[in-house]
């Protein structure tokens, strides 16, 4: 692979890094909203405590 399909493909991957990070980041937003909207702090460490167990379901299986 030459320097610039390299850069290219690196440059692709950053934009959807970044948009997977964006996706989860306003997800996780929302529910703190309107998981318990009375309960900010409550909230946080509902989503905290999902995500966790999501990672500990799958095993931490990222490829």
């Amino acid at each position: 692979m030459n320097q610039f399909n390299f850069r290219i493909s690196h440059s692709i991957r950053s934009v959807i890094a970044f948009a997977v990070i964006t996706f989860w980041r306003g997800l996780w937003g929302l529910m703190n909203i309107y998981l318990f909207p009375n309960n900010y702090e409550l909230s946080l460490w509902i989503t905290l405590i999902g995500g966790l167990l999501i990672l500990i379901i799958t095993n931490h299986s990222i490829k």
